[in-house]
């Protein structure tokens, strides 16, 4: 169900004469080969997607309104199971064509997605609105035999029919057919979005023409810009891409004020330039269309509707988080500011400190204050280093072992796999890809995706999954060095990964990361904790040079600086979630440019300081609705992640093997086949406590009145 409802579409016409055609379509193969079948790379090409998609579909469709017109009652295995067993080309197919969409974007494959999008979301809400495939749900969902099932059945039966009901199964069919429109409409909004922003990123950038521009900056960071400059065959010596991964390091080390605020002013006035490529408009017809969606389906916001099937519940409930870490945040951000503007002052500046200047100065900050020069801590932080940590930490709680492998395709020359198998019973689990470069046509941040997820319906399926990332290749003769920051984000999706992996649950519905969008983020958070241990430092942080490991007194300090920026990174992040909740609470018409400003004003948010994600960039909630009203999620995840990680530090630390086995058997390897808040008190023993995070943060705890 979660790789088809909500996806995308196609409609639902198929034509005998294309029967040839699709016979000898790559895409509607099965996948092959060793690992129970894996994806062809080596054959796709964007021409085979509308065919495949147009076939694939009706097979679905026709499997549907077999199972919906069963003329036996229903049951548990003719009715759910087959749901679970059906849509395998789709599934297949849309897998691909998520990676293609994320990693291999092209003018060609994007006209496809402008066409095929709104026919994804049509293909979802022929399913969803199946009168009598609802009915049957309904019966089994009311039914007292249901009971005698096992509890991951009726887990299962409760998720078909909540989702159903949330997508409008019960509305009368003028409002189906409503809601059925809004959804095509959004869907072809949201695929504008994506394409506008991703535009904006490959469009632009800074060029450094001089070898004075390229003052202060290291040298990864320069060969990077050298290396952008080549690529895109530009005239000068080097430039800065307009993405993350390239912008902050140059704001953090670049001693070119002039080229700073450039560089700042194309990052985060992405989508909001009034050309082509302005997002303005197309996300407030999202924001309409998505209150109106809402309206119909009986919720008072389309906050309320999104949050239906998360943990928190309540919009107020995300609110009062927010607002409980905001103020010390914001007062923390004022006493960094404070330090910082006593050494521009000292250096001779006649300027108040401005957004471009922060992360410079408080890189100045740290070195003054720990003794901590992030470019004294990079040399230690190789890629492939920390990657072979990663593996190790896994092994350590997981019993996990992996082995490169070069016997299946990949879509692109960057990407390597890894065969991840139990290092108790030796049996292959699945598989692992990698993509860890930035390149033309893959979308900016980092991400893990589930090619094919763990299921024992039909035997022991194995799972599938990649990390992707957006690393600066470089030199290609000097290993990839990343900040630490980069570091924590490589441990974040890995963790992300490991929740797939662990996965051990029948139905493909249920399994790995398939759980409420304020829970997911937990897993990935708690790994960020093993990269700054002494067992991973000593072992996998070695000098690129020399070999050696960390010194102790550099550890030290790190330890001593963890807190550092802290005030930042919860402002920018809460700010942006913040705005969020309140975009998707408003059911009026909004003014993107005077909500943000009046919203931020009322806030007090701190003027050195831009929301993580502006509102014309924000593509975690405009470019799907997977983050709409649910960037919450980041923290209300990082409060259970703050508590389970005290769970180790009560025991024997972060190794302690009961712990670890404990974590695996109730989070890890449960996916959706129980109620989270539950999973989570079967491995603590109880809620989590908010207090946790507030001490992780270094921020005052308030005691409970």
């Amino acid at each position: 169900m979660k790789k088809i409802i909500g996806i995308f579409l196609m409609g639902t016409t198929f034509f005998a004469s294309n029967a040839q055609t699709n016979s000898e379509n790559p895409l509607l193969k099965k996948w092959t080969g060793p690992y129970g079948g894996v994806p062809a790379f080596n054959e796709y090409k964007v021409s085979d997607f509308k065919p495949a998609i147009q076939f694939a579909i009706q097979e679905k469709l026709n499997e549907v309104e077999a199972i919906a017109n069963n003329p036996k009652a229903p049951t548990f295995d003719n009715t759910i199971a087959a749901l679970e067993l059906s849509g395998k080309t789709i599934t297949r197919i849309a897998t691909v064509y998520g990676i293609y969409r994320s990693n291999l974007s092209s003018p060609e494959f994007n006209a496809v997605d402008t066409e095929m999008s709104p026919k994804f979301s049509e293909f979802s809400d022929k399913i969803n609105q199946n009168k009598k495939l609802f009915e049957r749900i309904e019966t089994l969902y009311n039914s007292k035999e249901s009971k005698k099932l096992t509890s991951e059945q009726q887990r299962l039966i409760w998720l078909y029919y909540t989702e159903f009901v949330r997508e409008g199964a019960k509305l009368n069919n003028a409002d189906k057919e409503k809601v059925a429109e809004i959804n095509k409409q959004l869907a072809t909004l949201f695929t504008k979005f994506s394409q506008n922003l991703l535009a904006e990123e490959h469009d632009q950038f800074v060029a450094l023409k001089t070898e004075a521009d390229f003052d202060g900056l290291p040298g990864e960071v320069k060969n990077a810009a050298m290396a952008e400059a080549k690529d895109r065959k530009l005239d000068v010596m080097g430039c800065i891409a307009n993405t993350r991964s390239s912008i902050e390091p140059f704001l953090t080390f670049s001693n070119r004020r002039d080229l700073r605020e450039k560089a700042f002013n194309i990052f985060v006035k992405r989508g909001d330039n009034g050309n082509a490529n302005d997002n303005n408009a197309t996300l407030v017809s999202i924001l309409q269309l998505r209150t109106e969606k809402a309206k119909i389906l009986g919720f008072p916001s389309f906050a309320h509707w999104s949050l239906s099937n998360k943990m928190a519940k309540d919009p107020q409930k995300t609110l009062a988080l927010m607002e409980s870490v905001w103020e010390p945040a914001v007062e923390k951000v004022h006493q960094d500011v404070a330090e910082m503007q006593k050494i521009a002052d000292a250096e001779g500046g006649t300027f108040k400190i401005q957004p471009w200047d922060y992360r410079y100065y408080a890189e100045k900050v740290r070195k003054a204050k720990y003794d901590l020069d992030q470019n004294e801590v990079k040399p230690y932080l190789q890629l492939e280093n920390l990657r072979e940590g990663m593996f190790w930490v896994a092994g350590e709680l997981f019993n996990l072992s992996f082995k490169q492998i070069t016997t299946v395709p990949v879509y692109h020359p960057d990407v390597r796999v890894w065969e991840v198998s139990s290092k108790v019973t030796g049996k292959v689990v699945g598989l692992w890809y990698f993509d860890p470069y930035a390149r033309t046509g893959k979308r900016s941040g980092a991400w893990m995706n589930s090619y094919r997820d763990q299921q024992k319906l039909e035997g022991d399926v194995q799972t599938i999954v990649s990390n992707n990332c957006n690393f600066i290749k470089g030199d290609t003769n000097e290993p990839i060095l990343i900040s630490w920051e980069d570091a924590s984000t490589l441990f974040h999706e890995f963790g992300h990964a490991l929740h797939g992996l662990c996965s051990n649950v029948t139905y493909p519905s249920l399994s790995g990361t398939s759980v409420a969008r304020d829970y997911v983020e937990f897993p990935s958070q708690l790994l960020e904790h093993w990269l700054s241990t002494p067992e991973v430092l000593n072992k996998f942080a070695l000098h690129y040079k020399t070999n050696q490991p960390l010194p102790h007194a550099l550890v030290e300090r790190i330890e001593k600086a963890a807190n550092f920026g802290e005030g930042f990174a919860t402002v920018e992040t809460i700010s942006s979630s913040l705005i969020d909740m309140k975009l998707h609470l408003t059911t009026t018409a909004i003014n993107p440019h005077e909500f943000e400003k009046v919203t931020l004003d009322a806030l007090h948010m701190p003027s050195e300081i831009v929301m993580r994600h502006r509102i014309p960039q924000f593509g975690h909630i405009f470019s799907s609705d997977g983050y709409a009203a649910g960037y919450y999620s980041y923290l209300w995840a990082d409060v259970i992640n703050a508590d389970a990680y005290e769970a180790f530090l009560e025991g024997k630390g972060p190794y302690d093997k009961e712990v670890a086995k404990r974590l695996y058997e109730t989070v890890f390897s449960v996916g959706n086949t129980i109620d989270q808040e539950k999973a989570y008190e079967n491995f603590r023993g109880r809620a989590p406590k908010s207090d946790a995070l507030m001490r992780a943060r270094n921020f005052p705890v308030t005691a409970k009145k």
